[in-house]
């Protein structure tokens, strides 16, 4: 009779235990706990991917620096920007670059785009041309170190002439940039920057103007994101034509980061958010809090 009770009780706890990986449990403090075969008990795994861009907190660092840094904070990619210490710039032999390259194929950090400083809203048509020219040799740099993408930007509206022919002029120049960028594989994205030409409708009407499919948006995190109909009117302006993401720190108590990453993860985001934050002496431990920070806001820590 004992033998028998001690043999369903070993029945019970191993159908009970069998199916907890489907039912949740009750933990010490009386509240259920999903729980999973999946590490944060259940919790979804982002399809968004966490990089850096170099303009700040890695500007100082060479190529192999912001390998380690990428690595040790667990950064799936980068962004380098032009001008900055690590030096991937357009004067790179054809060898330096299949070493950039190498690099970055070997390391498991993904390098996803380059970012430029070219604008095109200058009325001097041969400054344009100068800067559409600088541009595509960008790309091919790009295409060379295996990025596959290059952020540029318009950067104001000049005074002496109309906004309107302005944002067809930019858009003019991404068009044909575009159809460049597509020769190579290389996608141009239009970072959502500069006086007035942050305000996202404005953005929206130079990427119409565009009108190319290899041409989309680098949304920016900007408080303008927040002005006019409010941040949801602004994101649906773009929403469809988002490439890639910056952002600033995360802390910041003014601009919706939880809600930017729940709109990316309902329109099916899956490219990059970048942080684009300030150097620190520290920028290691600043990485980690930042992607813990980002993993919290999306429920998935």
């Amino acid at each position: 009779m004992v033998f028998r009770m001690k043999s369903n009780r070993r029945q019970f706890l191993k159908a009970a235990v069998a199916g907890l990986g489907a039912v949740p449990f009750i933990n010490g403090t009386g509240f259920a706990v999903e729980t999973s075969s999946n590490p944060g008990f259940g919790l979804k795994k982002p399809q968004m991917h966490l990089g850096m861009v170099t303009y700040e907190i890695g500007k100082d660092w060479d190529v192999p620096t912001i390998i380690k840094n990428c690595r040790a904070t667990k950064f799936e990619g980068v962004e380098l920007r032009t001008t900055h210490k690590h030096g991937v710039e357009v004067s790179l032999s054809k060898e330096q670059r299949a070493g950039v390259r190498k690099q970055f194929a070997d390391s498991g950090v993904e390098l996803m785009g380059l970012g430029s400083a070219f604008d095109y809203h200058t009325p001097n048509p041969a400054q344009l041309r100068k800067d559409i020219e600088a541009t595509k040799a960008y790309i091919l740099l790009a295409h060379d170190v295996g990025a596959p993408g290059v952020k540029v930007r318009p950067n104001a509206f000049p005074k002496e002439v109309s906004k309107e022919k302005t944002i067809e002029q930019i858009g003019r120049s991404l068009r044909e940039l575009g159809d460049f960028g597509a020769q190579y594989g290389i996608q141009i994205r239009l970072e959502v920057h500069g006086s007035e030409t942050n305000f996202v409708p404005n953005a929206k009407k130079i990427l119409d103007a565009a009108d190319h499919k290899n041409v989309g948006a680098c949304w920016n995190s900007n408080d303008s994101d927040l002005a006019g109909e409010g941040f949801d009117s602004n994101f649906n302006l773009l929403k469809d034509k988002i490439f890639s993401v910056h952002m600033r720190d995360l802390f910041l108590e003014n601009y919706p980061f939880r809600k930017l990453l729940t709109r990316l993860d309902e329109i099916g985001f899956n490219g990059y958010c970048l942080a684009e934050i300030p150097s620190s002496d520290d920028a290691v431990r600043v990485m980690k809090y930042y992607r813990a920070l980002w993993l919290a806001y999306q429920d998935a820590l």
